[in-house]
């Protein structure tokens, strides 16, 4: 059996497939006619190997109670070896519905309400969101925009805030959404020398690990002993593969007492076997998508590519912040002239585009929006002309 979804150039109609992204624009508050480049899926079909494995599985008929075995933990184990030099052990697990859900567990398990919870803004607004939704509070170490147009890291001011707000838990991302930066090894350990120093769990996003095409992704609890005993790393093929409705993250805990906290969590909430469907979609996935992954691997990367260009040539005042990972490319419009209101009226009325807002990533996204380019090229070329044309009136 060869793979089938290999051209991604073709499109695919989402309307009227109960799609967040193209069929909820009126509930959310945009016009209906709107072109969506805004929450992170892919406008791909998965492997067809997904497709196979749901079909065969659906014909069964009985969807009881359901969970995988040891090939599941095995096709994970060779995954993360092959793609990320990790070598995992199989009580490490354990899987969640999503990796935002187990941010939640883990503010849960390590604060109390009252609370600091320190993040890195711009960031991933379920970030902010769940942490106020559990009565905790928001302190970020923002992130500093250098003149070469990558975001770094204030490490004086990391600590500080961690002193300061007396901070026992820390949600990483990386690689960064929306700046799609992928933090060096030696970033990662001098966070986690801090962290160390000041007895701080990291609970690590790396949701976008599979798509990094500048640099080298480092698994956080990789780093060595030390950090693995302070980490919570949370991953899942959603990204990589486009599974998202499936409902299947694989959260890695390596010491114990961290795991039970987590656990005692999860069954606190009800929690128990999840979708017999996302589990062997997964499964299937990471033992057969290869060929796929690289193909959309490619596409993405000439994605980023053929964004960074049109910019440069046609969008002037507009700069393309250099990301390393991730397909969300994050555009600065500050020097535009457009304040940051005229600039989603004109985004969303004028150029019937829906993007992110950088507002909705804290108050340093002000002035930014994020472009989901994981879509067919003659797509996004539509999205930057109606940028260029109805944003910029060029």
């Amino acid at each position: 059996m060869a793979e089938r979804n290999l051209n991604l150039d073709k499109q695919l109609e989402r309307k009227g497939t109960h799609c967040l992204k193209y069929d909820f624009a009126k509930r959310r508050g945009k016009p209906e006619d709107v072109l969506p480049l805004w929450v992170a899926d892919m406008d791909f079909p998965t492997t067809s190997y997904v497709e196979d494995i749901l079909q065969e599985r659906t014909k069964h008929g009985i969807y009881g109670y359901s969970e995988v075995g040891e090939e599941y933990f095995n096709v994970l184990k060779r995954w993360m070896k092959k793609h990320h030099d990790w070598d995992i052990e199989p009580n490490w697990i354990i899987k969640t519905p999503g990796v935002v859900f187990a941010l939640a567990m883990a503010i849960r398990a390590f604060t109390k309400e009252g609370e600091g919870v320190l993040i890195q803004q711009p960031v991933y607004y379920p970030f902010s969101e769940v942490i106020e939704d559990n009565g905790r509070v928001i302190v970020s170490n923002d992130l500093v925009l250098g003149e070469d147009y990558r975001y770094r890291i204030d490490f004086d001011d990391f600590e500080k805030k961690i002193i300061e707000h007396n901070i026992h838990l820390f949600l990483l991302c990386n690689p960064h959404n929306p700046s799609g930066r992928v933090f060096t090894k030696e970033e990662l350990k001098r966070m986690g020398d801090i962290c160390l120093k000041h007895n701080v769990i990291v609970v690590s996003d790396e949701i976008h690990h599979d798509f990094v095409f500048e640099g080298e992704h480092t698994v956080f609890a990789n780093l060595g002993k030390e950090y693995q005993e302070i980490s919570i790393v949370c991953t899942s093929a959603s990204k990589t593969f486009n599974l998202a409705s499936m409902l299947i993250s694989n959260i890695f805990i390596p010491n114990q007492k961290l795991r039970r906290a987590i656990r005692k969590q999860v069954n606190a909430v009800g929690i128990s076997q999840l979708s017999i469907l996302g589990l062997l979609a997964t499964q299937e996935a990471y033992d057969k998508g290869e060929e796929w992954y690289q193909n959309v691997h490619n596409y993405l990367w000439d994605n980023i590519v053929f964004t960074r260009n049109y910019v440069k040539e046609f969008l002037p005042g507009v700069e393309v912040i250099h990301n390393e990972g991730t397909y969300l490319v994050w555009l600065d419009f500050r020097n535009t002239g457009i304040d940051p209101e005229e600039l989603e009226r004109r985004v969303v009325y004028e150029a019937k585009l829906w993007l992110d807002s950088g507002s909705i990533f804290g108050k340093a996204g002000d002035g930014f929006q994020r472009i989901n380019v994981a879509t067919q090229r003659e797509v996004l070329l539509e999205c930057l002309e109606r940028i260029r044309y109805k944003v910029l009136d060029r």
